[in-house]
């Protein structure tokens, strides 16, 4: 487990960066607006296709991205974007799902 755990921790710094470092761009709410609904779900759902396509089909990813967003809706959001915990759980599970597709086992 902790094997697995450890060869996870590029995909979880990329995720913290994207859900701890681009709120920081957000000035106004339509700029919130596009990076909520656009931008920081891309990034997930490539974050997860790559993690896919190099590992497999990783479930604890998802886990990690949601534990990882939720400090977020405290810190940079209110607490009626609680729902964006689930949602890019399931972007991540989705871009996973799509890079476990592509991958091969060597």
């Amino acid at each position: 487990m902790k094997k697995r755990f450890v060869s996870l921790i590029p995909y979880v710094i990329a995720l913290a960066v994207n859900f701890y470092l681009l709120p920081c761009l957000m000035r106004d709410t339509g700029m919130a607006m596009v990076m909520m609904l656009c931008v920081i779900p891309l990034a997930a759902f490539v974050c997860g296709v790559i993690c896919g396509v190099r590992r497999g089909f990783e479930p604890l990813l998802t886990l990690l991205a949601m534990v990882l967003f939720f400090p977020t809706v405290f810190i940079y959001y209110n607490i009626t974007a609680w729902v964006y915990v689930l949602i890019y759980g399931f972007i991540v599970l989705a871009g996973n799902s799509v890079g476990r597709i592509f991958y091969k086992k060597k």
